[in-house]
């Protein structure tokens, strides 16, 4: 189990920063989805692990996702100042180290890239972006997210497509020949 774990936890991690935005909520999420899967599944099947891990970390971000609603609407009432802690969160994604052989300009165009991808996936309604990561980061096959999103093959495949079409849109200038 400990080394499903660590083969995991980078990206999981990444998965629950684009869907909170925020690194210690992502922290905190995937923490307590690996806890959760030792404690109630670690006697289940390897096989199965995969689908049951992103199972229990679907379930956490959107238990954070909830949360956070109530918690805007109590800001909201007391006029609370949410932005306070934006210069805390830091981009993921942006600070992976580029590979070193590449030209600067490949160099520039690449993280120019990775900073809108990051950007794109950050604006897809919720069950698209998991669907899309759940798809293309960790290649779960259509049944896969299916179980490990608790909803239809059908619907899978409806969010998968409307996230594709929405990224496409906003990556478009990217596949432009200069």
């Amino acid at each position: 189990m400990q080394y499903f774990l660590s083969s995991i936890e980078g990206r999981a991690f990444r998965i629950a920063q684009i869907a909170t935005g925020n690194r210690d909520d992502a922290l905190d999420i995937v923490q307590d989805a690996m806890i959760k899967m030792v404690q109630n599944y670690s006697m289940h099947a390897k096989d199965e692990w995969k689908a049951l891990f992103y199972s229990i970390l679907q379930t956490r971000i959107l238990d954070w996702h909830r949360r956070q609603k109530v918690r805007n609407r109590f800001r909201s009432w007391f006029n609370w100042n949410s932005a306070e802690n934006e210069d805390d969160e830091e981009d993921f994604i942006a600070q992976q180290p580029a590979n070193q052989a590449y030209a600067p300009d490949v160099k520039l165009q690449d993280a120019q890239f990775m900073d809108d991808l990051n950007t794109a996936l950050s604006t897809l309604p919720l069950r698209q972006q998991q669907v899309f990561l759940m798809r293309v980061w960790e290649g779960l096959d259509i049944a896969e997210t299916a179980t490990v999103m608790q909803c239809s093959e059908s619907s899978v495949k409806t969010h998968y497509a409307r996230a594709l079409e929405k990224l496409r849109g906003q990556l478009a200038q990217h596949h432009e020949v200069n």
